[in-house]
């Protein structure tokens, strides 16, 4: 819902770290790899209930998830460059509540399980929809210059990565957060459907 909005404001300063980054010679891929390893750290630190350390972590894995397109851009766009970053994308989103759900299983499990539920039909919702609204050459061309074709939605990665924050600083709410969010994102995925339906019809 939010990433329209935000996209103008940190695309300049993504721009300038991804010229620095480029003349490193690192690749998108590399920094694709590099957000994801950051994401796994964050992972094993919520499993230990080091929460602020999984913070830092986190916020840093997620900059990278901004920075490696930026980076494409300037040096070379792939399409195996955009399946690594949608895949691992995923596996990031699927990491976080499963370590919270380890490290209290007893508190978390229930919500994280619903949470992880909601998120695989959401991702299937979007990869679908992305695969036919490309084969019909479907024009979103506001949603920026991706890999794939993004659709608009409650949740989207701004969203997710505040509620994983809120996680990480409220890790005793972490069952109620995961249930308001859950929600949300079970809304995304009927919204979704429904604009599958306008746009595909019922052929």
């Amino acid at each position: 819902m939010f990433d329209n909005s935000i996209r103008p404001k940190i695309d300049p300063i993504l721009i300038r770290l991804a010229r620095h980054i480029a003349d490193a010679g690192i690749s998108a891929n590399g920094v694709t790899l590099i957000g994801f390893a950051l994401g796994c750290v964050a992972g094993v630190l919520i499993v230990f209930e080091a929460y602020w350390s999984a913070l830092a972590f986190l916020l840093v894995s997620r900059l990278c998830d901004g920075l490696d397109g930026a980076v494409a851009r300037l040096t070379h766009k792939s399409d195996f460059g955009g399946y690594l970053d949608i895949v691992l994308d995923f596996a990031f989103y699927g990491l976080i509540p499963t370590a919270f759900i380890i490290a209290n299983p007893a508190a978390n499990a229930v919500a994280g399980g619903v949470l992880l539920l909601t998120f695989y039909v959401n991702g299937a919702s979007f990869l679908a929809y992305s695969v036919m609204a490309e084969k019909r050459g479907v024009d979103e061309s506001d949603r920026g210059s991706k890999s794939l074709l993004y659709t608009i939605g409650l949740a989207e990665a701004t969203e997710t990565i505040i509620v994983f924050v809120l996680f990480c600083l409220l890790p005793a709410w972490f069952s109620l957060i995961a249930w308001v969010f859950a929600a949300v994102v079970a809304w995304t995925t009927l919204s979704r459907f429904m604009l599958a339906r306008q746009t595909f019809g019922r052929d």
